[in-house]
Order: C-alpha cells, then sequence, then structure tokens
C-alpha cells in the first residue's frame, strides 16, 4: 500500500499499551488504549458497539480496537465526543473481519438512520475490514455514515446497493479501498478523496456512482483520484448526478473502464442540472475515458489546484497522504 509505512508509524507512536477493561466501563483518557473484539468470545468483547461504548468520552488519545475475524451483525455508533478511535481489523484481509445489518429507509430508519455504521467523532480510523449494508435492492440502505473531521479508512471494503457509502459531512480520506453499489452510491456534503480505490457498479442496468451534494460555498467535493472504475455490463454506467445544485465531483487519473456510458457520463436529478454542476475529468484512462462535449476536462491549470492535498488541506493544512 503506497505511504503506509509513514502512516503505520505515526499511528504506532499513539496506540502504546494495552489496558485492562470489565464490561463496558469507560476507561481512562490518561493513557493510550488497545482493546480487542471477538465474536467466539475470545476478546474482551463480543461487539464492535461494546468496545466503542469502553472508550472513555473526551479521550484525548487514540483508542486502537482490534476487531478478529468473523461476522459482527449490528449496529455501530462512534459518538462526536469520542475522537481518536481506531477500528483495525486483524484478519488476514477485510473480507476477514464484517460489520453488517440490513436497515433501510423502506424499513422507517430514513437514508441516514439506515447507516450499519454511524461515525460522528473526529480523527477516526478504519483499517483492513468490511462495512455493509446487505437489505438488498429498492430502497436507500446506508452501509457508512461519515460525519466526523479527518476520517481516514484505509484497505476497507464498502458493501452495499443503493446509498452504500455517505461521505455526509466534514473531511474524509478513502484509500487502497473498495466501494461497490447500485445507485448514487457515493454520495454526501463532504469533501471526500478516493485514492487508489476500486469502485464497481454492481447493476447490470447500471446506474449513477455519486450523488455529491456540495455546498456552493465549498469548492472541493469528491476527487476519485487513480481509482479503477468498473462495473458488470458496458456501456451503461454514469459517472455521477448532482444530489445538489452545485455538486463538485472530479475524476482524476482514474481508470474508466466500458462499462462507463461515454456519450453521456453525467446526468440530471431531480431538477438540478448536470451542467450547472461542478463536474469534470482529467486526463483519466481506459476505453470508457473518450471525450466529447457531454463530458468537460479540467484544463492543467486549473487541476494545479485540485489535488487530493488540496481537497483535504482545510484551514489546519491536514495531509494524510503524505
Amino acid at each position: 500500500m503506497p505511504r503506509i509505512v509513514k502512516w503505520s508509524a505515526a499511528l504506532a507512536v499513539v496506540v502504546g499499551g494495552t489496558a485492562a477493561v470489565v464490561g463496558v466501563t469507560a476507561l481512562s483518557s490518561a493513557a493510550a488504549t488497545t482493546l480487542t473484539v471477538a465474536a467466539d468470545g475470545t476478546g474482551q468483547y463480543k461487539t464492535v458497539q461494546a468496545a466503542v461504548n469502553a472508550v472513555a468520552a473526551n479521550n484525548a488519545s487514540r483508542a486502537t480496537i482490534n476487531i478478529k475475524a468473523g461476522t459482527y451483525r449490528e449496529i455501530v455508533v462512534v459518538p462526536s465526543n469520542k475522537p481518536y478511535i481506531t477500528l483495525n481489523g486483524t484478519g488476514s484481509g477485510p473480507s476477514n473481519v464484517v460489520i453488517v445489518n440490513n436497515r433501510s429507509n423502506a424499513g422507517g430508519y430514513g437514508t441516514f438512520g439506515s447507516a450499519t455504521v454511524t461515525v460522528n467523532a473526529k480523527e477516526f480510523v478504519a483499517t483492513n475490514l468490511t462495512f455493509s449494508n446487505d437489505y438488498g435492492t429498492g430502497s436507500q440502505a446506508v452501509a457508512i455514515n461519515m460525519n466526523g473531521d479527518k476520517g481516514i479508512y484505509k484497505n476497507v471494503r464498502f458493501l452495499g446497493n443503493q446509498d452504500t457509502l455517505l461521505a455526509n459531512t466534514q473531511r474524509q480520506y478513502i484509500a487502497n479501498s473498495y466501494v461497490e453499489g447500485t445507485v448514487d452510491f457515493i454520495f454526501g456534503d463532504a469533501t471526500a478523496v478516493f485514492n487508489a480505490t476500486s469502485i464497481y457498479e454492481k447493476r447490470s442496468t447500471g446506474g449513477p456512482l455519486t450523488a455529491a451534494r456540495t455546498p456552493s460555498g465549498n469548492t472541493y467535493g469528491f476527487l476519485i483520484y487513480k481509482s479503477t472504475i468498473t462495473g458488470a455490463t458496458n456501456n451503461t454506467t454514469q459517472l455521477g448526478r448532482p444530489w445538489g445544485a452545485t455538486a463538485q465531483v472530479l475524476f482524476r487519473e482514474s481508470s474508466l473502464s466500458a462499462t462507463i456510458a461515454t456519450s453521456q457520463p453525467w446526468i440530471d436529478m431531480s431538477s438540478n442540472s448536470w451542467k450547472n454542476a461542478r463536474f469534470f475529468e482529467y486526463k483519466n484512462t481506459g476505453s470508457g475515458a473518450t471525450t466529447n462535449s457531454n463530458r468537460p476536462q479540467m484544463s492543467d491549470s486549473t487541476a494545479a489546484n485540485y489535488t487530493p492535498q488540496k481537497y483535504l488541506a482545510g484551514s489546519d493544512g491536514w495531509n494524510p497522504i503524505g
């Protein structure tokens, strides 16, 4: 994984030793903490939520929750007063640790409330695991709802159908990961960078990959960077549609397969015209990366200000990329 040595070293500094835990009593925030979750009972906790509950409110140092291989059918919420939490799958790959549920908008939870995992805390990290919503088709059913600022997701699978990944607010960085779905399955108001990530349109009739709702005052929305776009069928997949009138999405230096609907890869959404949104491509490759009047291309001079670092810097210079 690119740049993982630097990121891992930084993580190791804050992980520290292991604290003994009984039940779900909140732990002291005075020192960094490591907890273990195992569905088979060989860890300190059997559920991910129980381990999250054990982290002290307003903790000042990182709490790493190591999750052993298994399927965890639960709803997980990381509240805003529990920053610096890491969920780390300890299996041989992200498919070995699966957090899954099947809530849906049709089930009465609303789109946002259907999320299997909701992250409201800042500086959350997830690595080497899967977030899934296995409701099926026919309704919005979210795998993850990202809200806390400076979220990092590496080597993570996001599985679902309609509305899989909600990058709802703040800044989110997704790298070396995998996202699949059917309709609008990367959506929201956030500033989010998808770096070296595989994105798969699983529906045979295709559909839009993104549905951004970038606020008009925000320069940056979604950046799909050096990623790979594939799908179940050819010439059926749209790059996106504007959930908000001022949506901003850039596909940059990515590989676009034949799944892309090359003549019209951006489409309207309700009364929002794709032509009024801030949709661009830049130096993409692959059989789906043709150019025409329906495919605005970003200029070299403009692209200099639309790098992953620029998207995520904010006012504090955050740079999870290296």
